[in-house]
């Protein structure tokens, strides 16, 4: 397996039938936990930062040549739009010097509403997946991911009665 592939497909995560997606933003799930104990806040904005440009790399690599633009095994991009959704939870660990998995709920909501995003496509996600190029298909997980981090701290405040 070359490079390309194992970044792409996450070391073969992205080969896990069905719903390689889903799979993908799973895995990104407990990597992002080491991630925030490992280094907090910083490490993980600099996993998310060097990881676009690998998955940008990596995609362009495996589907040069191709006509489909997005094939179900890259699943890189959703772990970069995972991490991205789970940033609120990461910042306010590291902010308040807490664990992060005290934070469970957010995690759970995290999850789905990233989903939930990936999914249905919606507004700036859809531009970005009909982009139909290798920047497309990272940045519309990471719009997803911006979208979900958003109504994660949307109910955050609303559940601590900031809102």
């Amino acid at each position: 397996m070359n490079l390309a592939r194992v970044i792409g497909t996450v070391m073969g995560v992205g080969y896990i039938k069905p719903a390689p997606g889903t799979w993908g933003s799973f895995v990104a799930l407990p990597w992002a936990w080491l991630l925030h104990v490992l280094g907090g806040l910083p490490l993980l904005v600099l996993a998310i930062v060097a990881g676009f440009f690998k998955g940008w790399w990596a995609t362009a690599k495996m589907t040069a040549g191709s006509t489909d633009h997005d094939p179900s095994e890259i699943v890189v991009d959703e772990v970069i739009g995972q991490w991205i959704a789970l940033l609120p939870l990461s910042y306010a660990a590291w902010k308040m010097e807490i664990s992060i998995l005290a934070m469970w709920p957010g995690w759970i909501a995290a999850f789905l509403l990233f989903r939930f995003f990936d999914i249905t496509k919606l507004g700036p996600v859809g531009w970005a997946d009909r982009m139909n190029t290798s920047l497309g298909v990272m940045l519309d997980d990471v719009i997803a991911g911006l979208f979900a981090a958003i109504v994660v701290m949307i109910l955050a405040a609303l559940y601590h009665g900031v809102l």
